[in-house]
């Protein structure tokens, strides 16, 4: 059951706005031992054939074997082949962002950055080197890995970090909020708009722009019965009542300034962007906790939506998510997953399901990216945790994080959707 639990190692890594750390880089240790790296079958013939175009640039068969040794010795759950190449697409755009504004890293940046990577796995830089190059992952490669996610941060910091304004009403809200018996917990709207292809994405992102200025929710809720494609657009986008810690880091952080009928920004979700509006909020007289972790479990239907039967039939087999284990008996290991992960660690659009949820609760609402595989949904249980005493400094610069990293991945989602990128033949 422990590789179920893999996903936790590399969930910060996968986060765009600050790719390159991981908190769970211990774990790297652990995985040499088996002797991992070698690149996977299926990658371009050629060692430095191009396999995807990116504006001006290409990305090389060597350069994506190298990434996919890389995220299997930090045990990335699944996909390697198309995690390690959407992360080299989105830094090529990083990339193209730093070098308009003339951003560069200082060598001893550089270093700092390696150095600081390293020590999360309690190593020095040379004796990490070797670690990687006994899974067959050369020097360069984590280099470049670092060095890309320094250049975002220095785009994000030029960008974003003066346009960020938290005010001292928005402290003593968020200070308020985490105070024994202020709990608090919201009732959305939301419109979920599909941004699976740069196309759609391109478009729903302008939809989104026009969206955020309602400001009656009539007006929201026939948006969300015409252009929504989330299950709620049949509820006009109206969902139940929400403990504000439930939601993503993401959401929860546009969501919290919002009063009744004001609409959040556009947030970006996978294959999705998102719209909020605030309907109601409420003190709920429980404490709010510091840190929620969600146990969950995902399992992975064939069919699409059309395996909502199949999921019906299951839902009457099951009470717990150990329950579970039984269906998938005999089944490929990747179709049941169960996770212990902090909130702001879950898929964005798992969470926001999750977060309506009571224990061993099923949501059969989300599919996978490509649409073959209804997902399973079940939320096994959460731990929380009180908060402690919190200054006013820590809490403004949670809040300026937040805003920050959510204004970064609706950039580099406008970069996605504006770029050329073509996937190249392998013949």
């Amino acid at each position: 059951m422990g590789s179920l639990k893999m996903k936790a190692i590399v969930s910060s890594l996968t986060h765009r706005a600050g790719a390159w750390i991981v908190s769970g880089a211990p774990a790297l240790c652990l995985a040499l031992g088996f002797g991992l790296g070698t690149p996977a079958a299926g990658v371009a013939q050629e060692l430095f054939a191009p396999v995807v175009q990116v504006n001006d640039r290409v990305i090389t068969a060597y350069e994506l074997s190298q990434r996919m040794a890389l995220m299997r010795l930090l045990g990335a759950p699944g996909d390697l082949e198309e995690l390690s190449l959407d992360r080299l697409i989105e830094e090529r755009l990083q990339q193209d962002a730093a070098r308009e504004i003339g951003a560069e890293v200082a060598d001893e940046a550089l270093q700092a950055g390696m150095a600081d990577f390293a020590g999360r796995a309690n190593l020095e830089v040379d004796a990490f080197l070797n670690a990687l190059a006994q899974g067959g992952v050369a020097a360069e490669t984590f280099r470049d890995f670092v060095s890309a996610g320094l250049l975002w941060r220095e785009v994000v910091r030029a960008r974003f970090v003066s346009r960020v304004q938290i005010t001292e009403a928005e402290i003593d809200r968020a200070i308020a909020l985490t105070q024994p018996g202020a709990g608090v917990r919201v009732l959305l709207s939301e419109i979920i708009l599909p941004a699976n292809t740069p196309e759609t994405q391109r478009a729903s992102m302008a939809r989104a722009e026009r969206l955020a200025n309602i400001d009656t929710l009539p007006a929201f809720a026939q948006a969300a019965r015409n252009f929504s494609v989330a299950p709620s657009k049949a509820r006009s986008g109206r969902l139940d009542w929400v403990d504000l810690s439930d939601l993503p880091p993401q959401v929860a952080a546009q969501v919290l300034p919002l009063s009744p009928g004001q609409v959040s920004p556009p947030v970006p979700v996978r294959n999705g962007i998102a719209l909020f509006q605030m309907r109601d909020i409420q003190e709920t007289g429980s404490a709010e906790p510091e840190d929620v972790s969600i146990e969950y479990a995902t399992y992975f239907l064939p069919g699409g939506v059309n395996a909502q039967a199949q999921a019906a039939r299951i839902r009457t087999e099951v009470d717990t998510c150990d329950d579970l284990y039984g269906v998938a008996k005999g089944q490929p290991e990747e179709r049941l997953v169960i996770d212990v992960l902090p909130v702001a660690e879950i898929p964005a659009d798992y969470a926001l399901e999750l977060a309506q949820l009571d224990d061993n609760e099923i949501s059969t609402a989300l599919t996978t990216a490509d649409g073959q595989n209804l997902v399973f949904l079940m939320l096994c249980g959460r731990t929380r945790v009180l908060p402690e005493d919190v200054s006013r400094e820590e809490v403004s610069a949670q809040l300026r994080n937040q805003r920050i990293v959510a204004y970064a991945d609706s950039y580099l989602d406008e970069l996605k959707a504006a770029a050329h990128i073509e996937y190249l033949d392998e013949e």
